[in-house]
């Protein structure tokens, strides 16, 4: 029987990425908390820095997709050479192209901070920041590419130990460069700059060790690799850069209701993104399967692959919603001590996590039509799940039963979202099998 067999791989992939994702998110709250004490101006910067970070992550986040799902193929039609020339191909493709995005974002940045709405007295500020972040998020792409390949490659355990590794030097390292070098906000920056330097440092040994990379490229059709993967590249990116967009229009609607409904909205948001952190680590670690099982025709495996991870995913989060349903209210006031605050905390909490294994399923689906080369497929469903469920249900709960209606308008779009993913990965599944048999 293949599906003990492929829950076991799907365990040992998936609980690597999962502590890995855990840690990134654990040091980007000290971060924001060691930066929350430097004073207004420097947390304005920030702020101003966030959307064009949000840029470099899609662009990166994309070209590591296009990573794991076409090397993870090319390794199931057995073709070993060209998956080792992909991986090199990407390395080099990506530390140009971050390079490029961040000597634009330099040179353009009176213009940025201008559209952005920045006063005067954050631009000395961003003069001196920015070129220590920019090489900061240049690191930061560097390893994450790395990560790419050894996930292609079926290995979650080094890239999930280095996100740890990463993540607690970075911790390690912000007070001293942020207090004890008197650096200020660009020794945190300074901070990720080595951590994730030392990081990339420690990993691409074994990557040339385990064969896993070659920059010989002499019988590699370059043009044909680079279409191949912005197939798969620029649909993926313009998922990453849909969520921000989405997230700014939910926050206006919120916004109505006053500054205690936003701060409490921003509060659980954060909530949510732990209580989603076994999500996340299954669209990581489920690709490069999907992706080895497509490049060996294995179509009944990629669909019995999928119905576990979605039903342990599902019985994961209702069981995490049930827990925060029972533990809302003293979460709520272990987080704020506002009253307006509290109350909106726990309102979210006892309506919108018992749609979270819904949107889990609706995340899943994204990933595994990326990894199954249909990537414009995933980011349709990117855009439903948004625009059409999400939004739209969230605005009409608002305009009906106020804020509560707003948590209720998130429960129903999310669920719609899972339901409406699930329904056009099915299609696509079968289309491809179909075509496969011809």
């Amino acid at each position: 029987m293949p599906s003990p067999s492929l829950s076991k791989q799907l365990f040992h992939m998936t609980w690597p990425m999962t502590f890995g994702v855990l840690s990134l998110m654990s040091f980007q709250l000290v971060d924001s908390a060691f930066i929350g004490q430097l004073g207004i101006l420097p947390l304005a910067a920030q702020g101003f820095t966030m959307p064009l970070q949000m840029v470099i992550i899609g662009l990166q986040v994309g070209l590591g997709i296009a990573t794991t799902a076409v090397i993870a193929r090319v390794l199931g039609a057995q073709q070993i050479k060209k998956a080792k020339q992909l991986a090199g191909l990407v390395l080099s493709l990506g530390a140009a192209m971050v390079f490029i995005m961040c000597l634009l974002i330099w040179f353009s940045r009176g213009l940025l901070l201008d559209l952005l709405g920045a006063e005067a007295n954050v631009f000395p500020i961003i003069d001196s920041y920015w070129p220590v972040w920019l090489a900061s998020c240049w690191a930061g792409a560097m390893i994450y590419f790395a990560y790419s390949v050894c996930r292609a490659n079926g290995d979650t355990k080094l890239p999930g130990l280095m996100m740890m590794a990463t993540s607690i030097l970075n911790m390690i390292l912000d007070p001293i460069f942020i207090f004890q070098f008197n650096l200020g906000l660009n020794g945190a920056a300074w901070a990720t700059i080595v951590s994730f330097t030392i990081g990339f440092c420690i990993i691409l040994p074994p990557i040339f060790k385990r064969n896993w990379i070659s920059f010989s490229w002499h019988d590699l059709n370059i043009l044909q690799s680079i279409k191949e993967l912005n197939a798969v590249m620029a649909p993926a990116m313009m998922s990453q850069l849909l969520p921000p967009l989405s997230s700014m229009m939910a926050t206006k609607i919120i916004a109505g209701f006053g500054a205690a409904a936003v701060a409490g909205w921003a509060m659980a948001s954060r909530i949510e993104f732990f209580a989603i952190v076994i999500v996340l680590a299954l669209t990581m670690s489920t690709p490069p399967m999907v992706g080895k099982m497509l490049g060996a025709k294995q179509f009944g495996e990629i669909q019995k692959l999928i119905k576990i991870a979605a039903k342990f995913l599902l019985v994961w989060q209702i069981s995490l919603a049930v827990l925060l349903f029972v533990i809302a209210k003293p979460l709520a006031n272990l987080l704020s001590a506002d009253t307006n605050v509290i109350a909106v905390i726990q309102s979210y909490l006892m309506w919108v996590p018992v749609s979270l294994g819904s949107l889990g399923i609706c995340m899943l689906m994204v990933s595994v039509c990326n990894a199954l080369g249909i990537s414009m497929r995933a980011l349709t469903i990117s855009i439903l799940r948004l625009f059409v469920c999400f939004l739209p249900m969230i605005w009409l709960g608002s305009t009906l039963f106020g804020l509560n209606g707003v948590f209720m308008g998130a429960l129903i779009g999310n669920t719609m979202a899972g339901i409406m993913a699930w329904i056009m990965y099915a299609q696509a599944i079968n289309k491809l099998q179909d075509n496969s048999e011809y």
